[in-house]
């Protein structure tokens, strides 16, 4: 390519990107990306969807959507495809000056991973199961091995190879499995009570319908035909030759829950309970004793609980709670009681409840409610209980002795508080043996790598079985994790968890950073360890995480206060964090990058629309940013149960007020940042036109020429592509977007 002249990167990191010259083609050069160099070559323009007038009207008000022919339920139109690859060949064009810096990126994230390694081995009977990944392939085996000595096991036990060690035997191997597809996830993979048997739900599209297989867990031979249709990932065992699964109605909404003998078809499998009302769905789970199927059926605000007797052969459900408006109980079983967290509008974080197997509506208090512990999860063994809380936005985990079986239960009392190292932190329990005193923990931090302990629960005495290998050079003491708190505009302190390199960051306002934030549902970001961030860290870049209003990290109110009519403190939490970011010398406005995903990505529409001066670059993945349309049209996957989340807009108040921020009804003539948006074609939970959309009126009306790319996986669905490595381009092609806005691609020398 014929060098006319340089031009310095300071200009323009996406130079002209909307306003390209008609006859001159610009692009870095690889072996010098810090300049721009020109040819005598086309110049592919942003893709520009058509126009087509679509008018709405509600309320008196009439909304034009000029793009809502995107929309297409088959995903088939061949216009709306060809739209769809054109945005893809658009954002490779754009990035193709950066591809090195992108396959380098993806090199180092792949390159911080073991990639032939094993789970940590859970013992189930007479065996240890765990999964298997391989060197250079991008699923795990399913494997088990005898056990031949007494005691829990560690990662080195099951990897022994000794003469003495016990074969290990691959149950099923997903590589196998996914040679014909180009997506494919097992969404559950449950043994049968007496180790003979494997059920498996799988999904072959991405759109999170699956097929349940039952097989042979010795031979791999399949045992009766599949189970298909509208099908979630939640299966049961109900003894060791029933299934109850999960399946959908039209709109994805899961309604009915069946009874499977392995023996019979599928015809005459059993509905054990249909949910009528479109604001409820239904999850299926097993009690740690096993002894019980549990039944519940939830909207936003309420769920109630049915519970199926296994050890009788019952093939009716019985009501274990009622459906009582705001109030919440999940449930399990323990000897003769049922034990029950409750959560109403008197107790908010909720409360830890007993009753007597044949004496249900006679409860006891366990646990209390507490204003400032709300109560997350908690796990039954045959003498003690494990419970997963949250204060002060972190998780704590303690234990309880239990007592006998037959006995009555009382006031818990005298728990031991397992403790931890980091001052910010993730850790929640995992499945362990009802019949142990130990409970098994996962744990990890910003700068912790995946860790699994088990915890003796009468010495209070935690050993370490597995902890993610992290090569590259991995050194956890080279980065510093804080916790930090922004005051929101009605005075309301809002954490943020911080991570940086300790030796590359100056806190001087001139550092890089990359604020997330997601903040709806009650979920709980917390701060874990994700090893591809630190392509970025180790480039000097702070990584924050705003834990905003409409999650679950400070208790029920915190979410409750970032829901329906208090939705917009989502995204003044999430400005003010920027601002307290800026203020503190983090970074400034030059250097702030956001990111959100799926309700995230609604968060990020919201705040560029209303401060797009605060930030200079931004990426939203699978966006829920049309939200008034999606949410007048039942028709939509999600809608009906959304309704109790961000509120029912056939009702003017809530109309006007989610029109207020839904993102793409607030796009106008301004400046916005440089910004990347992903979506996949096959998304069951945000359809792909609503991203589609938004970037179609952004390029209509934007007045900036920063860079506006669009990427669409057309064989993924929400959560990205399948495979373990395929899913670390993402993150790469991310990463070197938000260098490249930032001007931060290095110089290759000649």
């Amino acid at each position: 390519m014929l060098r006319l002249r340089q031009l310095p990167v300071s200009l323009n990191p996406f130079p002209f990107v909307t306003k390209p010259a008609p006859h001159l083609f610009i692009s870095r050069n690889p072996k010098n990306p810090t300049f721009a160099t020109f040819s005598m070559a086309p110049i592919p323009q942003p893709p520009v969807a058509k126009k087509v007038k679509h008018e709405m009207e509600l309320f008196g008000d009439v909304r034009i959507d000029n793009y809502y022919w995107l929309r297409d339920d088959s995903r088939t139109n061949p216009e709306v495809i060809a739209h769809l690859k054109a945005e893809n060949e658009y954002a490779d064009f754009m990035m193709a000056g950066v591809k090195h810096v992108e396959d380098d990126i993806n090199a180092e994230i792949r390159g911080r991973i073991k990639e032939d390694d094993i789970s940590a081995p859970a013992r189930k009977g007479q065996y240890y199961y765990y999964n298997r990944t391989l060197e250079g392939k991008e699923y795990v085996q399913h494997c088990r091995r005898l056990i031949t000595k007494e005691g829990p096991a560690s990662v080195h036990d099951v990897m022994s190879t000794g003469p003495e060690a016990p074969e290990e035997h691959v149950i099923l191997d997903e590589n196998v499995k996914a040679q014909d597809y180009e997506y494919y996830s097992i969404g559950a993979f449950k043994v049968s009570p007496n180790n003979k048997l494997v059920a498996y739900a799988e999904d072959t599209k991405g759109n999170e319908i699956y097929t349940i297989y039952v097989i042979d867990a010795e031979s791999g031979i399949p045992v009766g035909k599949p189970i298909v249709g509208s099908l979630t990932s939640e299966l049961e065992w109900a003894g060791n030759d029933a299934l109850a699964y999960v399946t959908m109605d039209a709109i994805l909404r899961p309604d009915k829950v069946w009874l499977h003998k392995l023996t019979s078809d599928q015809s005459s499998d059993k509905c054990l309970y249909h949910e009528e009302d479109e604001m409820f769905s239904l999850d299926l789970y097993a009690s740690e004793s096993k002894q019980y199927l549990f039944v519940g059926s939830e909207s936003k605000n309420t769920r109630f609980i049915f519970y199926l007797n296994i050890s009788k052969q019952a093939d009716k459900l019985l009501t274990l709670t009622p459906r009582v408006y705001g109030v919440d109980t999940s449930a399990s079983h323990r000897g003769n009681h049922f034990y029950i967290k409750r959560r109403s509008n008197e107790f908010y974080n909720s409360e830890l409840v007993a009753c007597h197997v044949d004496n249900i509506p006679q409860t006891t208090v366990i646990l209390p409610h507490r204003d400032s512990v709300k109560i997350q999860n908690f796990q039954l063994f045959s003498d003690h209980i494990a419970i997963c809380e949250r204060e002060d936005g972190l998780p704590k985990l303690t234990v309880y002795r239990l007592p006998a079986n037959g006995e009555a239960i009382g006031r818990l009392e005298g728990g031991r508080k397992i403790s931890f190292i980091d001052p910010i932190y993730s850790a929640d329990l995992k499945e362990s043996q009802f019949s142990s005193s130990i409970v098994r923990f996962s744990y990890s931090s910003m700068k912790t790598p995946p860790s699994v302990y088990d915890y003796d629960m009468d010495t209070g005495v935690s050993v370490l079985k597995k902890i993610e290998t992290v090569l590259g050079g991995f050194d956890a003491s080279n980065y510093v994790t804080e916790r930090k708190w922004a005051v929101a505009s009605d005075g309301t302190q809002v954490p943020i968890s911080v991570l940086y390199r300790n030796n590359l960051v100056k806190l001087d306002g001139s550092d890089p950073l990359l604020l997330y934030g997601y903040g709806s549902y009650e979920i709980c970001i917390d701060p874990s360890f994700k090893g591809s961030r630190f392509s970025l860290v180790d480039r000097g870049f702070i990584f924050a995480i705003a834990h905003i209003r409409g999650g679950g990290e400070m208790g029920r109110k915190w979410y409750e206060n970032g829901k329906l009519l208090k939705k917009k403190n989502t995204f003044t939490d999430f400005i003010a964090c920027a601002e307290y970011l800026i203020e503190n010398k983090y970074c400034s406005k030059e250097k702030l990058c956001i990111n959100g995903r799926s309700a995230g990505g609604l968060l990020i529409g919201a705040v560029l629309n209303m401060r797009p001066d605060l930030f200079k670059a931004a990426v939203a993945g699978v966006p829920f940013v049309d939200v008034l349309t999606t949410m007048l049209d039942p028709s939509i996957p999600l809608t009906t149960s959304e309704w109790e989340e961000w509120g029912d807009p056939r009702t003017k108040e809530y109309y006007f007020y989610m029109k207020s921020y839904s993102p793409v009804d607030n796009v106008r003539p301004q400046n916005y940042p440089n910004i990347l948006v992903t979506t996949g074609l096959n998304d069951p939970r945000v359809l792909y036109s609503e991203p589609a959309k938004f970037v179609a009126k952004l390029r209509e009306m934007k007045t900036d020429d920063n860079a506006l790319l669009f990427k669409c996986e057309l064989g993924a669905g929400h959560f990205s592509k399948s495979g373990r490595f395929e899913k670390l381009k993402e993150d790469a092609f991310t990463y070197a977007f938000i260098l490249k806005a930032l001007n931060m691609i290095p110089q290759v020398s000649s």
